[in-house]
């Protein structure tokens, strides 16, 4: 396997030979809070690996009507439609959370995957795990209690990010998860009452993981497996 390049999962995990055929594209960004990384059927001009940063996949049908679908952090890559031989998708990617990434421009990622099977199937068990986990959260969607899928996201938060303190606000949390303010500020102070996170002026602190994991329950924990099974990446909090 090739040495660490960055806290990516994704490049990390890459072979040698693989990695050298596109460290030379890759190029060190600072991503800001609500940079659009993807523009929904416009043509997608970089593929992001994030370090320490999160991305928001959204579909939206119109005004009122965009929810998140999936979370892009340090464990996978944006671009997952260039992957799949695509140039666009009508979804967005947002980044929700700042942070560092590296970014590669498509044409050179389409002439990497043609020189290279083993890249294309390494990037395509990526693409696999992030639809496993956007099933999942239709699921939660669907199915899950606020505070359950409150929980569940602040564990791919948490998964995903250097530390325990996040930095969100409740319009974030109300954006990517569907629901108005007031139905966040009710769940945190649930989550909070029952000690499994502390908040301040837009910080959560993660205090009792294993609260939260037990609470999210399988909307999280069949997501996390399988793409521990697909790539290797796995929570190492």
């Amino acid at each position: 396997m090739s040495p660490v390049l960055s806290a990516n999962h994704v490049l990390a995990s890459l072979t040698k030979s693989d990695l050298e055929l596109i460290q030379p594209l890759l190029e060190k960004v600072e991503l800001n809070f609500r940079d659009d990384l993807e523009i929904p059927n416009q043509r997608i001009e970089h593929c992001y690996f994030p370090d320490d940063c999160i991305v928001s996949v959204i579909s939206d049908a119109g005004p009122g009507r965009a929810i998140e679908v999936g979370i892009v952090g340090s464990d996978s890559c944006t671009a997952q439609a260039v992957i799949m031989g695509s140039d666009r998708s009508p979804n967005s990617a947002v980044v929700q959370v700042a942070g560092r990434a590296r970014r590669i421009r498509c044409e050179g990622l389409r002439q990497a995957i043609a020189q290279s099977s083993t890249l294309h199937r390494s990037l395509l068990a990526v693409v696999q795990s992030f639809m496993i986990q956007a099933s999942f959260t239709a699921l939660a969607n669907g199915k899950a209690r606020i505070d359950e899928r409150m929980a569940r996201w602040l564990l791919m938060a948490h998964d995903r990010l250097p530390g325990d303190t996040l930095s969100l606000t409740h319009e974030v949390l109300a954006n990517t998860l569907g629901v108005r303010r007031a139905g966040v500020t009710v769940g945190l102070q649930k989550l909070e009452a029952e000690g499994l996170i502390s908040t301040k002026r837009k910080v959560i602190e993660i205090r009792n993981r294993r609260g939260l994991e037990a609470l999210a329950g399988e909307v999280y924990s069949v997501q996390t497996a399988e793409q521990r099974r697909l790539t290797g990446w796995h929570p190492t909090k």
